[in-house]
């Protein structure tokens, strides 16, 4: 079982109150969550990734168990070995995409130095063709580019699984049709678990193994092709 997520949490901002109630078992390498602005979609990935805390549950990908509880167990997010890539992708603006892609593999708060030159860096650059790109910062590259930089630097760490924030929203209509595919192929060679929200169905059609459709909070469809879930 590749996910096993059962979660809740409830949030109040003075006269609202949301409740964020997702329960759901995959072995499914590729799982995509749809639904509209509001529907938890994000709290849902940053539970996963220990960036928020629910109220009870559990967490667990693979044989690891994140959350729990009634354990007690609440592992920091940099403990849970899973990576996230942000819907602005996050790119650090002063440093280049080597230094980018190698700023996961440093200790403390130092930037890795623009000469970095480390076997898993030069991998990741050569695995999304990015090696003319090395020594450019974000601020000159296109969207799909920055893209691969985030995607680099998350895969750069050697992640359990990966965590996508509408990977394909900030792409003009013809690069994002070519990117959702980009990344269903490079999932395949590198067989790692990816956990996709989206709240475009088209992105859900092309990539989804398995589509849960979340509204206000709670899943109201599951439907999965190709792999047992």
């Amino acid at each position: 079982m590749m996910f096993d997520i059962d979660i809740r949490k409830q949030l109040t901002s003075g006269a609202r109150h949301f409740t964020l109630q997702v329960r759901f078992r995959s072995a499914c390498p590729r799982v995509v969550i749809l639904g509209p602005s509001g529907a938890g979609k994000s709290l849902t990935l940053k539970a996963i990734a220990g960036l928020m805390q629910p109220d009870s549950g559990h967490i667990r990908i693979g044989q690891r168990t994140l959350y729990d509880s009634q354990q007690r167990i609440h592992l920091a997010p940099q403990q849970r070995h899973v990576a996230y890539v942000f819907q602005d992708y996050a790119l650090f603006p002063h440093l280049t995409v080597r230094q980018n892609i190698g700023f996961g593999l440093t200790r403390g708060w130092r930037n890795p130095s623009r000469d970095i030159h480390d076997d898993n860096v030069e991998h990741w650059l050569q695995v999304l063709h990015l090696q003319g790109l090395a020594n450019q910062l974000p601020e000159a590259l296109s969207g799909g580019q920055r893209q691969r930089v985030a995607l680099a630097r998350a895969l750069a760490t050697s992640p359990q699984a990966l965590l996508l924030d509408e990977p394909f929203a900030a792409l003009d209509p013809a690069l994002r049709q070519e990117t959702r595919l980009e990344l269903a192929r490079l999932q395949q060679r590198l067989e790692i678990p990816i956990l996709l929200i989206t709240h475009d169905p088209e992105d859900a059609d092309v990539f989804g193994d398995q589509i849960l459709r979340l509204e206000n909070g709670a899943l109201i469809r599951q439907d999965t092709r190709g792999v047992g879930s």
